[in-house]
This record gives C-alpha cells, sequence and structure tokens, in this order.
C-alpha cells in the first residue's frame, strides 16, 4: 500500500471514530442530545458507512417497504409580510406570485377527496400569513374539519400561533402542525429578518402544549456550510421531544428571490443530510419535500436508502411542482415500496 493509500484509510478511520465518540452525545435528564460536533463528524463519514447507519436505524424503527404520502395544498397563496429569502410568496420579492384568498370548504373537500383517491393519508395546508388572526384561525379550523370527515390525517401550517390558537386547532381535530426551523440558529439572521428564531420555537412549544403532534424539518443549499446542515440537525434533534415529521426541502430557486442564483447543492449533500436526520431522529418521519421535483430519480432513490420515508406528491407544492401522481406510484412500484403494508411474502402490494 502506498503512503497516499495508507493516509486515505488513516484519515477514514479517523472520521469513523469521531462519529462513535461518546463525548458528542450526551444524555440530559435520560433524553439523548446531540451537539453540533457530533453530528457535523457523522456528515463528514464516508458515504458508504454514513448510508448503512442510516439504514440500519432505520429498519430498526420503521418498515423500509413503506413511503407515507402526503399531499400539500397553498389554501391561501401569496401576499406574506415576512422576508424568507428563499420564499416567492413574499411581499418583499418580485416573483410576480398574486395573493389569493383562503379557498372554501367546498373547494378543500374535492381537492381531499382527491388526494385520498390518490393514495394520500395525510393532507396538509398551507396559508402565507406571518401568523394567522382568529377569524382566519376558526376558518382554518372549519377546513381541518372537513379533511378529517373525509378520513385523512389534517396538517396545517399557517404561520406564529398563540397558546389559544393551538387549542383551537386541536380541538378542530387537527394531527400535524408545520413550522420549519428553516436553518441553524446562527444563519437564521442571513434568511429572515422580520421574526426571530425564537419566535418560532415559541408556536412550537404551543402546539406542543395543545397535544399537536410536530412536523418540523429546514431547507438546505442556501449557501450554508456542512457545519450548518449540522447546526440545523442537531436543533431539531434536541427539541424535546424531536418532531414526528421532519420535511427535509432542498432550497427551489425561484427568480425574484434574493437566493435565486445561489448554486446548486451538491446532492449527495442532500442525501446525507437525510441520513443523518434519520440516526439522529429515529423514529420520526423523514420526509421529502420542497424541491424533490428538480432531482434525479437516483438522488430520491438514495434518500429512501438513507431514510426517508415519507414524500409530498401530487401535481402542487405551495407554487413549485412536484412530480405526478403517476410518476411517483412508478417509481415506488420499481423499488418494490409501497404506501401500503407488505404482503405476508413480504413483498410491497399496490
Amino acid at each position: 500500500m502506498s503512503n497516499t493509500e495508507t493516509e486515505n484509510v488513516v484519515t477514514m478511520v479517523q472520521r469513523r471514530d469521531a462519529a462513535n465518540r461518546a463525548d458528542g452525545v450526551y444524555t440530559d435528564g435520560g433524553a439523548q442530545r446531540w451537539s453540533v460536533q457530533a453530528v457535523e463528524a457523522l456528515l463528514d463519514l464516508p458515504l458508504p458507512e454514513l448510508m448503512y447507519r442510516a439504514q440500519t436505524v432505520h429498519r430498526q424503527f420503521h418498515d423500509p417497504l413503506r413511503m407515507e404520502l402526503a399531499t400539500l395544498l397553498s389554501v391561501k397563496t401569496g401576499g406574506c409580510p415576512e422576508d424568507c429569502a428563499y420564499c416567492p410568496q413574499s411581499v418583499h420579492h418580485p416573483t410576480g406570485v398574486k395573493a389569493t384568498k383562503l379557498m372554501s370548504a367546498h373547494e378543500v373537500r374535492q381537492a381531499a377527496r382527491a388526494a385520498k383517491a390518490s393514495g394520500a393519508t395525510r393532507f396538509c395546508m398551507g396559508a402565507a400569513w406571518r401568523a394567522p388572526n382568529d377569524r382566519d384561525l376558526d376558518n382554518v379550523a372549519a377546513l381541518v374539519e372537513v379533511v378529517k370527515a373525509e378520513g385523512l390525517e389534517a396538517c396545517c401550517t399557517l404561520g406564529m400561533l398563540t397558546p389559544a390558537q393551538a387549542g383551537r386547532l386541536k380541538a378542530a381535530g387537527l394531527d400535524y402542525y408545520n413550522h420549519n426551523l428553516d436553518t441553524a440558529p446562527e444563519l437564521y439572521g442571513h434568511i429572515i429578518t422580520t421574526r426571530d428564531y425564537e419566535d418560532r420555537l415559541n408556536t412550537l412549544r404551543h402546539v406542543r402544549d395543545a397535544g399537536i403532534r410536530v412536523c418540523c424539518g429546514g431547507i438546505v443549499g442556501m449557501g450554508e456550510s456542512r457545519r450548518g446542515r449540522a447546526g440545523l440537525i442537531a436543533q431539531l434533534a434536541n427539541l424535546d421531544p424531536y418532531p414526528e415529521s421532519v420535511p427535509i426541502n432542498q432550497l427551489v430557486k425561484v427568480e425574484g428571490t434574493p437566493l435565486a442564483e445561489q448554486p446548486d447543492l451538491d446532492p449527495l449533500e442532500f442525501v446525507r443530510t437525510v441520513a443523518v436526520a434519520r440516526i439522529t431522529m429515529p423514529r420520526a418521519k423523514v420526509r421529502l419535500s420542497a424541491g424533490r421535483r428538480q432531482m434525479h430519480e437516483s438522488t430520491q432513490v438514495l434518500c429512501f436508502l438513507a431514510g426517508a420515508n415519507s414524500i409530498f406528491y401530487g401535481d402542487r407544492l405551495l407554487v413549485t411542482g412536484n412530480p405526478d401522481v403517476a410518476s411517483d406510484r412508478s417509481l415506488l412500484e420499481r423499488l418494490g415500496m409501497s404506501c401500503d403494508a407488505p404482503s405476508a411474502q413480504g413483498k410491497a402490494v399496490f
């Protein structure tokens, strides 16, 4: 073996050992805690080693042949007063997105029925608000009741909530509330200036206190370093408890937003992020969300192997397209995967 080959082997062993060391992962009252250094050490692992670890954890807690299918409907688009640098719905960015009124119960019922007919089990509704007022909240609560009446899990993303508003949504039957952290705490001010990190954490607390399950993730590819991605994952994993649902979004670059010219993220960096999310939050549903349309099928498959077991599918994801139902079904079928339980022989069925 040459000196160079020997040095490469030594480096790989050192990186593996760094991820194995217990000094970066600690307990706090019985709950596992992750330091940013420990998460970064996982991200630094050779990809085959990282994928092996992620797949091992995935199989311990989940059926590797089963995929959750969810649909996201924008029930109120555009006109948002926040200045999120990635978002085409912000009034601060000249993207051409027109503000709309809240959809009617009839429109939502039709969309929910179509989603259920296509195999979705969770129906998520997004509204472009900084925070809903009480009248808006009451109207959304009525939409939640419509979705629940169709036999679907209901999820909403509406911006910041008060404790009373979270309680109102719980009473309507809401199963999940989505409120992403977006990025690491130290990077947050570079992406959003109209609210701070604590605002997001407060809403998550209100949702938890109301007894609603949490859907919370972030966006990668916004110019952050690997250390920045580690900071995001550590923040999510250290929520007590960590989210039941963790959407990993890839930046969708939209003309008119400040991040429109951001260089593309290496697809394998996205896969690494999914794998580390799986390892650090083993029981969570890890979802491929925004940006999946731009991914090659092979990247999506690697994400599934890394532990992603939920996808948003259908013809729309907020204001950016998503692969259509037939394409998604075809991919899952070719992989031998299903949204249904495997048969007694172990083969996934549709």
